[in-house]
């Protein structure tokens, strides 16, 4: 499946992905795949699960986004940024 993130709570490290009309789907930080936390408004893609009543996002993964418009490194800098979050 994919969607947007809808919350992300940094602190708790857990967040809401968007549903449309449906309930939320609850991400975990144990669930990111090669990322910390997740920004507002990226797209993800991911497994849903059913767990104690509630769409669990599993295996979660960025999508890169056709205007991703991150600087290319220059040079001898390494830059590793990323408008969704710390990548690892």
């Amino acid at each position: 499946m994919q969607a947007l993130v809808k919350s992300w709570i940094r602190d708790k490290e857990y967040g809401f992905l968007d549903n449309g009309d449906g309930p939320d789907i609850v991400v975990s930080k144990s669930d990111l795949i090669d990322c910390h936390y997740l920004r507002v408004g990226a797209s993800v893609e991911f497994e849903c699960h059913m767990d104690q009543k509630k769409l669990r996002a599993k295996k979660v993964k960025l999508l890169r986004q056709k205007n991703d418009h991150r600087q290319k490194n220059k040079g001898n800098r390494k830059s590793k940024k990323s408008p969704f979050g710390v990548m690892t």
